[in-house]
């Protein structure tokens, strides 16, 4: 079950996303990648991902500068969520940022090998 807690900081951080989140959703939302359907700040067994699509079981991960800071915590949260059969890609923010276009195709790669 969601707690209120995550429920309201997903909202925050969906409100106040980082620069390479907002990028990111610009090419993900309303089926613009793919022609598939992503959520972002999803919550999954209590942790939030940047972005989802159920469809495809996908969470996609941007990591900052914060993940310096929590590579264990960040180790088992990604346990936790492929667990339950979701595959992870992780991305560096500055990659993002620098060139979204390799981004969205390594993206593209990453789902044809599943």
């Amino acid at each position: 079950m969601k707690s209120k807690v995550k429920i309201q900081l997903a909202r925050e951080f969906r409100k106040k996303p980082t620069e390479s989140e907002r990028i990111m959703w610009e090419r993900l939302r309303r089926n613009n990648f793919l022609g598939l359907n992503f959520r972002r700040q999803h919550i999954i067994d209590g942790y939030i991902v940047d972005f989802y699509c159920h469809k495809l079981k996908l969470a996609i991960e941007i990591d900052g500068s914060v993940h310096q800071n929590q590579i264990k915590e960040d180790i088992e949260r990604q346990k936790v969520i492929e667990k339950r059969g979701i595959k992870i890609f992780r991305v560096n923010s500055k990659e993002v940022e620098e060139n979204l276009q390799r981004v969205l195709k390594e993206i593209e790669v990453f789902i044809k090998s599943f």
